[in-house]
C-alpha cells in the first residue's frame, strides 16, 4: 500500500515537473522497465523527454538502487540528489531497443527522507522509466 501510494505520488509529480498531462494522453503500452514490486519507492513508467520525480520515502538504513531504462537514439543523464548528489550515470538510448543501467549505492549513501531523480535526455524524443528500489 505504500509502495502505490509514493508511485502515485511520484507520478504525479513527474507530469507536474514535465507538464505532461494526466488521463489517456498520459498511457503507455510496452513499459520499458517492470514494475519494481514491494521494494520499489518510486516508478515510472515512462516518459519522454527531460523530466523527472520527487520522493519522500527514502529510509536511511537499506541499500539503494536506481534504475534507469531508455529508448529512441542519443542518451539519457541520469542524477540522483538529497542535500547534495549521491548518483549520476549517463544510459545510451539505442533506437528500437532498450538501454538499460542502474547504480547500486550502499546502506546510508541516501539518507532518510526526501530524494530527486532528475532526466537530462539528449533528444525530446526519447522514452525513459526509471525504478528507485531499497532491496531489504
Amino acid at each position: 500500500m505504500r509502495a502505490r501510494k509514493i508511485a502515485a505520488v511520484a507520478m504525479l509529480t513527474v507530469c507536474v515537473l514535465t507538464g505532461a498531462g494526466v488521463g489517456p494522453a498520459a498511457a503507455t503500452s510496452g513499459g520499458l522497465l517492470p514494475h519494481p514490486g514491494p521494494e520499489g519507492l518510486v516508478w515510472v513508467e515512462e516518459m519522454t523527454g527531460d523530466g523527472g520525480v520527487v520522493s519522500g520515502g527514502a529510509r536511511e538504513g537499506l541499500p539503494t538502487v536506481l534504475t534507469v531504462a531508455c529508448e529512441g537514439g542519443g542518451s539519457v543523464r541520469a542524477t540522483m540528489k538529497q542535500e547534495s548528489q549521491v548518483a549520476a550515470f549517463t544510459v545510451r538510448c539505442p533506437v528500437g531497443s532498450g538501454g538499460v543501467d542502474s547504480v547500486a549505492m550502499d546502506a546510508g549513501v541516501v539518507k532518510a527522507g526526501s530524494f530527486t531523480v532528475g532526466i537530462d535526455a539528449s533528444d525530446e524524443g526519447i522514452r525513459w522509466a526509471l525504478t528507485v528500489t531499497q532491496p531489504e
